[in-house]
Parts: structure tokens; sequence; C-alpha cells
């Protein structure tokens, strides 16, 4: 209660804090360019040692500050396409009013024109950087960012919100350059509204340091910056719903944003089960130092669609204050609280030697968990050579997890045996980490030391309790009783971890257009890990005498690796590269230890890599670059502890203490051309990546005697067995590839969008049917996935649209050790509009039906989903709305997919949210200092509308 007390006091101070303005003066001026045309929509701040403040330039060129305190300031115009522009300015004393003369902005000769297309958003080309501008969208009153990035042209929007650009996601989001609520993703997109949006920018970014000094190391991920246009700089936003609706549905959500001149803050809450989560915790913030390893995203499917019945509450609280020119200090909390049941259907195919083994699983999960998460970042520029940002992290989950699986095994189409198993599992992960960079320029020609660090620290306390009860067949008498096995086992780990590193980066400038790069890097995981599990018969008496099911493990290694390389880096009107090498010493240590029994973890390796990167330039509109890049992988924990840490004794996991750490190399070519006059663009990508010393899995399948420790009889019954190994004589590689192609016609009314790609993955695995067989037989499953998509878009006005298409995935897996390939396929044509029936009467509907084929037994389906909704604005200027919804009319919503690994096809069946009606009430205000934007009444406001 003392903490809710104190971030409601924190609250409240914050927003009275909106209302106090002290006594101050007034400063005007106006922009023209160097041929004395206006110029309007210009970004223009003024600073001095009392004042931060933002505002742009209106349509006939002038821009006002109100409430100015210093009697001296400068002022700062930036805008595409002209030079920057610094001056500094008195107010003579006694004036309380002061005009500045007309400033003279000069165009930027260097600078990527402009390039306008008529009726289509104007686009600006960079190197790294597609800039689109908002002003010509056709857009429905109500709209939000997620629905304008649906008419950008390169960029998709699936059903849940996921965002691609050319073919890749993004991963993070921005507003005027600084995370939002941690970069996540969705709750910018789909909170934000669109009129007060000026630009959005899909930035292939490097990093802090890439950002910081230019040069650029490792793979890019995609960042979307959405701007604020500058003269809603100024004003706040409110927006609440509540609705209610038949299957016990409800929905509550509540968003304000209050905004003045450099200081931002949202507040954001939502209640529902309609499985619409207002944040994605699997989002990190960036931070000053890139964190090891990648993530990736979830498919599509209709909104609402995620897996399962989920409840949720959440609230949050996104703040930034920029105190002058060289301080800014911006981060959020966050807070969900979710209650997930999940029932699912897998047919799993094994792939062994001479048998044909399938398993038919049934679950039923239910999830209930909480997170909390905190980021904050510290930006400051003490000179104008040096900067320096601190971000720190906390972040906290708790979990309860209950699991009812059953499952029939079958061997060669006979009856093996059908197995039951609860689990019941808490789990609590605090963390906590930071991380910082400094930076210094010695010179403008490009001399540079760039430093940064980080620190996080994690632990993970699971308590779990497990029962497991299988039913034997007897194989030579199919009308024999079955015999069972049960097994009791509760568990309790203990796990913490922690990473550290820093590196320093160097340059210096050999020639007007080259310099040299120095880098060193260093890296440390420390993990130090408790596993204790002890067995008990059905009476709850415990079996002491049995190993697999009593142990305590304790394990504690690191994984520090060095890295230290030279490059040359160039960088011309039309060509950039950079070619060097570096040497990465890795080192492996630790001890496992069990029952006084030590099993040393030691290991010394050296790579040796390329540093390669090259661009080159056709045209402003048209470009290709090649990018290299090397990384080492440790073990896991799972994989590298030499000891049967198993939950029961049917499914066995042993690592392996001899094991190295992979390397991995990746490769990536990206091609771009566009010709937005003409309103084409293509883009094209191709990844491709190999790893030396693949730590790959032996499968084992075989029958063993178990004693059932109530009965004391022992039984035949077959056991699976995980181990792991290193590949050395062959290279596990992929490939993935994609395209994308949009035509623009009639001013952005017809619209055709061709995309598709292929990926190929070799995965090798080892498979056995003998117990004491710890080599194996070689299987390599060679897996392609062919996608393909045609979209249409009509869109004359705002008051109608309609986006019919198609997809189409094909997928092919063929495994070497049995000659067996299998293929399944999946057609999915979709027809989603709306339409203005009135002036304040929409209608809206979205259509998918899905043709699947080629899935195991039990989990093929074919859902038809009908969503549609009528929707009603009234009030005074139609700030209320009230929405009649339907959602999966024919109540068919399932997902169903297929997983591919080196020794078993998995085929899945997942439950979704079915058939509800919703009725909804929305009510929204805006207010500016500079009025309200255009589509003020958009509804709605800042919370996107549930999907149809």
């Amino acid at each position: 209660m003392r903490i809710m007390r104190g971030f409601v006091l924190f609250l409240f101070s914050m927003l009275m804090g909106w209302t106090v303005y002290g006594q101050t003066k007034s400063v005007q001026g106006m922009l023209k360019d160097d041929k004395n045309r206006i110029v309007a929509g210009a970004t223009v701040k003024l600073t001095s040692k009392l004042d931060s403040m933002t505002t742009g330039s209106n349509m006939a060129g002038i821009f006002i500050f109100d409430k100015v305190k210093a009697d001296t300031f400068k002022i700062t115009v930036s805008n595409l396409g002209f030079e920057r522009f610094e001056q500094e300015f008195s107010i003579p004393k006694g004036e309380s009013k002061h005009i500045i003369p007309s400033l003279t902005l000069q165009q930027n000769s260097q600078m990527l024109q402009e390039v306008v297309v008529d009726g289509v958003p104007t686009v600006v080309v960079k190197s790294d950087t597609l800039e689109y501008t908002m002003k010509d969208l056709k857009l429905r009153d109500g709209a939000v960012a997620e629905d304008a990035l649906k008419k950008l042209q390169g960029v998709e929007v699936d059903k849940d919100g996921n965002v691609t650009a050319q073919g890749e996601s993004v991963k993070r989001v921005r507003i005027n350059g600084k995370d939002f609520f941690g970069g996540d993703v969705k709750t910018a997109t789909q909170n934000l509204p669109a009129n007060i949006i000026q630009k959005m920018q899909v930035i292939d970014d490097y990093g802090d340091m890439a950002n910081v000094t230019g040069n650029k190391t490792g793979d890019s991920e995609k960042v979307l910056n959405i701007q604020i246009d500058p003269k809603y700089n100024t004003g706040h936003m409110t927006t609440l719903r509540a609705g209610v609706g038949t299957e016990d549905r409800y929905q509550a959500t509540g968003m304000w944003m209050g905004m003045r001149e450099g200081e931002q803050i949202s507040v954001l809450g939502n209640l529902n089960n309609t499985n619409a989560p207002l944040f994605d915790f699997s989002t990190v913030g960036g931070g000053a130092r890139r964190g090891q390893g990648g993530g990736g995203r979830r498919g599509g499917g209709m909104f609402g669609g995620s897996d399962g019945l989920t409840k949720i509450g959440s609230i949050g609280l996104n703040y930034r204050k920029d105190f002058n020119d060289k301080l800014t200090v911006y981060g959020s909390y966050s807070y969900s609280h979710s209650n997930n049941t999940t029932i699912s259907q897998r047919f799993q195919e094994n792939t062994l030697p001479n048998i044909m083994q399938t398993d038919s699983v049934q679950s039923n999960s239910n999830t209930v968990g909480a997170s909390h998460r905190f980021e904050a970042n510290v930006e400051w520029k003490p000179t104008t050579k040096d900067y320096i940002k601190i971000s720190p992290q906390f972040g906290y989950d708790n979990s309860d997890v209950t699991t009812g699986t059953n499952s029939l095994t079958y061997r060669s189409n006979v009856f093996n045996n059908s197995q039951a198993q609860d689990i019941v599992a808490n789990s609590t992960a605090p963390r906590f980490g930071i991380s910082g960079l400094y930076n210094h320029k010695f010179n403008d020609k490009g001399r540079n030391v760039f430093v940064n660090m980080n620190f996080n620290n994690a632990k993970t306390t699971k308590d779990q309790n497990a029962i497991l009860d299988r039913l034997l067949a007897d194989p030579n008498n199919a009308n024999a009783p079955l015999d069972s096995i049960y097994e009791k086992t509760i568990l309790e780990a203990n796990n913490k971890s922690w990473n550290g590193g820093a590196s320093v980066n160097y340059t210096e400038p050999v020639s007007e257009k080259g310099k040299v790069e120095f880098t060193y890097d260093f890296n440390k995981n420390k993990y130090d890990n408790s596993n204790k599990q002890q067995g008990f018969d059905r009476d709850g008496n415990l079996i002491a005498e049995d190993p697999k099911l009593n142990f305590d493990y304790n394990y504690d290694y690191s994984f520090t690796t060095h890295k230290i390389g030279a490059n040359y880096l160039y960088s011309g009107d039309k060509i950039t590269y950079s070619i060097g090498a570096a040497a990465q010493p890795s080192q492996l240590r630790g001890d496992a230890i069990s029952s006084g029994l030590v099993v040393p973890i030691h290991r010394n390796n050296m790579n040796w890599m390329p540093i390669a990167r090259f661009e080159y330039k056709f045209s402003r509109q048209s470009n290709i670059s090649v990018n290299y890049s090397g990384t080492p992988n440790e073990p896991s924990v799972t994989q590298i502890l030499p000891f049967d840490m198993s939950t029961n004794r049917t499914s066995i996991v042993i690592g392996n203490a001899n094991l190295n750490p992979e390397f991995s190399h990746q490769l990536n070519v990206r091609f771009r051309k566009n010709d937005f006059q003409k309103g084409n663009n293509f883009f094209a990508f191709v990844n491709a990546g190999l790893t030396n010393n693949k730590i790959v899995s032996l499968s084992k399948s075989y029958f063993d005697d178990l004693m059932d420790y109530q009965t004391g009889q022992t039984n035949s019954t077959l056991v699976s067995e995980t181990r792991y190994l290193n590949e050395t004589s062959d290279k596990p590689f992929n490939v993935s590839s994609f395209y994308h192609y949009g035509k623009s016609l009639k001013e952005k009314t017809y619209n055709i969008m061709l995309m598709g790609g292929v990926s190929y993955n070799k995965n090798i695995g080892y498979v056995s049917t003998e117990k004491d067989d710890n080599v194996g037989q070689k299987n390599i499953a060679r897996n392609i996935v062919l996608n393909q998509g045609l979209m249409f878009r009509y869109n004359p006005s705002e008051n109608l649209e309609i986006n019919p298409g198609v997809r189409y995935q094909f997928n092919h897996t063929e495994n070497s050790l049995t000659n067996r390939t299998t293929n399944v396929s999946s057609w999915t044509p979709t027809l989603i509009g709306s339409v203005n029936i009135t002036k304040t009467t929409i209608f809206g509907a979205d259509l998918s039906k899905q043709f699947n084929s080629g899935y195991g037994a039990g989990i093929n389906a074919n859902p038809f989903v009908i969503n549609t909704y009528l929707e009603q604005k009234f009030l005074s200027q139609q700030r209320g709305t009230v929405r009649l919804q339907a959602f999966d009319l024919l109540n068919q919503q399932t997902n169903v997919s297929r997983t591919v690994s080196e020794s078993m096809i998995t085929d899945s069946r997942t439950n979704r949210l079915g058939r509800y009606f919703m009725i909804l009430f929305t009510y929204k205000f805006q207010k500016f200092a500079m009025g309200n934007p255009e589509g003020e009444n958009r509804f709605p406001g800042g919370m996107r509308p549930p999907r149809m």
C-alpha cells in the first residue's frame, strides 16, 4: 500500500506540474529559404541556461515561443534539405515580446534530395533510413500509428500487430529519437494517435556506437522512429474505453499523454480478457551496450489470436525530460498480471533407424504470472566533444504453472504406452543491469575514442512437483492387462548468472575519406547453479535408492572471450567499405559437482575472422550492401552438465562436459531499388549462416527395465534420452531470402504488393535405438520453406478501403537416415475492408480462410474466421464512439503450425479466443497549445480499437 500511495503521489505531482508556469516573455520569427520562399514545418529549438523549447514553423513560416525566461538565448533550426542554422539572440531590456528578423536557411547540397510522389507521402532516402511524412496518407478519423504504418511502401503489419519493414522484423520503436516504454513496438504503434505524427523513419540500426561515431559493426536491427509534429509538443490527450460482451468478455483501457517543451509523460492502463496485452515484456531496452544473441517474433494470426485464453491487467508510465541541450533523462515502468489457459494437441514423428515412432499428445496448461520492468536512460553532453550515456534496468517475473499432459506412443503403428503427467511449478526471476558509454572526439577529422560497458545479473528460483503415471502394453500379448510405472518428484533449482563486458574503439583518419580502426572487446558470462530433486512412490514414501530420481548437483562455470581487431574504413560518395581482421580467443572454465564427484570443464579456443562490410550506391534510391559477422556461442547449462538431470526416469537428459563452444559465421546481402516518382519500390535480402563445432543432439529411444516402487514389479518400458556433442565432420548451415515489390497507381488509390521468400536449413543430429550407444547414426534433416503473397489495396479516400489478398506457404522436409519426405502446405485468402455508411457511421469486416494439408493425425484444421463491426460517433465534436463488434462469427479460430528439428517433426494445434459479441464505448479528448490537429476526432485518439 505504501508503494502504491507513493506512486499515486508522484503521478499527481507530475500532473500538477503541467499547470505551473513562471513570469516570462515571448519570441517570434519567420523562416525563408535562399530564394525568399516560406519554409513551413521546420523544427525550431530555443535554448538557454533557463530554457529548452521546441516548436515548428507554421504554413506562413512563422514560429512562436511563449514563456521564455532568459534574455539571451540560441535559436537552432533543422529541416530536411537545408543546412542546420544556429544563432544567438538577445531580448532588449523592457521588451516582453521580441520579433526576430527573418531567418534564411541555406539548401543542403550534400543531403539526398526529397522524392515527392503525387498523392503519396514524401519519402526521403538515406543510407540506412527511409523517412516517410504523414501529410498525404488517406487515414480515417481515429487512426493510430499502426494504421499509418500499413500504408507505407515496404512496411507490413500482421493481425497480431507485429511490424516488418523491407522483410525484416522491427525490433524497437522510438518517439522523437528516444525509446518509448523500453522500445516496446506494439505499445507505441497501437496507442499513439496518427494525427499528431509528422514523420516515420525506418532505420537499419547498428547500435549506439554507430549512432555516435558512424562506425558500423555486427548486424543491424530494424528500428522505427516516430517523430511528433513540433506544433503538438505542448498539450495533452486522453482516451477512455469500456466494453462488455457475451461469454463474459470485458475490456477497460485508458491513456493519458501530456507534452510540453522538453518534457513528455504517458500513462497507460489496460484490463481485459480478450487476449489484448498492453506490453511485450520480451522487449529489452536498448541501453548503451547491445546484449549478446538475438530474438524472433511470433508469426501472424487474427487479432486476439494469441494462443489460449488470457485475462490481462496492465499499467505503465513513460517519462522524458530534456533539462537543457546537454542533459536528457527518459525511462519507463511497466507492470502486467496475466492468467492464460492453453489447450493444445501435438503429433510428433521421431526419426529413428528402421523404426517409425509417433506420439500423439494432448495438454492443458494454466499460467498465472506477473512482470515488472523498469528502464531508464541518462544522456549527458558535458562538452561539444564528449558524450555520456548511462542506462540502468530492473525486472522481476514470477509465475505459477499447472500443466496436465496425456500422450499415446506407437512404434511401427503398434501401441506401446499411454502416459499421464501432471506438473505444478512456481518460479521467480529478479534481474538488474546497467550499461554505459563514453565517446570523445579529438577533432572534426575523425579521430575518436569510444568506450562502453555493461553488467547484468539474474537469478531464477524454481520449485516443481511432477507426477508421472505410465501404462505399458505387452508387445507379445495385446490382450494382457496393462502394467504401470508411477513416480512423483519434487525439484528445487536455484540458478544464478551474470554477464559483464567492455569494449574500446579508436579511429584515426589517414586520408580525407579513409581511417583506420582498432578495437578491443571483452565479455564474460558466469553461471552458478544448483539443482536438487527427490522421488516418491504412490504412498508418498521417499525412494532413496534410485539415483535417477534423487540427485543434488552444483555447477559453476564461465565463458570468457577477448576480441582484438583492426580494419580500414573508406567512405566515398558511391562506395563505403571496411576490411580487416580480428582474433578472438575464448575460454570455458568451471566444475560440475555431484556426490563428491568433480568433473572439470576447461576449454581454450582461438577463432580468426575477417572484418568485411561493403556498400555501393547506384543512386540516391538504389543501393546494395554486404556484411559479414562472426560470433562464438557457449554451451547451455543443460548441454554441458555431465549428469542425469531428468524430471522422470522415462525422459533423460545428460550433458557433455567435453563440449567446445560453437562459432557462427553470418553473411547478409541487402538490395534496394526504389522509384517513388512512379510509385515503385523493391527490397530484397539474402542471409546465410554456417556454424563450426555446432552443438547437436544425440537422441535415443530404447527399452529399459524400470521398477514400479509401489508394486515392486520391474517392467520393460520405452525411454527417451538426449545427449550432446560437437559436429566436426560436417557443417550445418541455413539460407533465407525475402523480396517485396510494391506498385502504387492513381495517387495511391490502387496498390499492388507482391512478396515472398524461401529458406533452407540443413540440420544435423544423431539417433539410436540402443541404450549403450553414445555415437549414434547421423541424420541430415533438410527443410525448405517457401512463402508467397499477393496483396491489393483499393483506397480512393479515407471513407473507403478494400484489401483483398492471398498467401501461400509450402514446407518440405527430408531425412537422410530414413529417406522419408513430408510436405505441408497452406493457402490463406483474406479480405479486409471498411466503409463510411454516413459521415459518422462506419462498417467494417475482416475475413480469413485457411486451407491446410499434410499435417499429422488430428491436427489439420481449415478455419474460416469472420470478424465485423458497426461503429457510430456522437457527442460534441464526435468525441464519443459506440462500436458493436462480432468476433469469429463461425467459432472456428485455431492455430496450426509445424516445427522441424534434426530428429523430430512436430505438428501442433492450439486453441484461441473464440466467438463473442461486444459493445464498446470510447471517449477521447485532445488539446494542444497550437490548436488541435486535423482529424482531432479520430477514434480512438490514443488507444487502438479492438480488431474486427
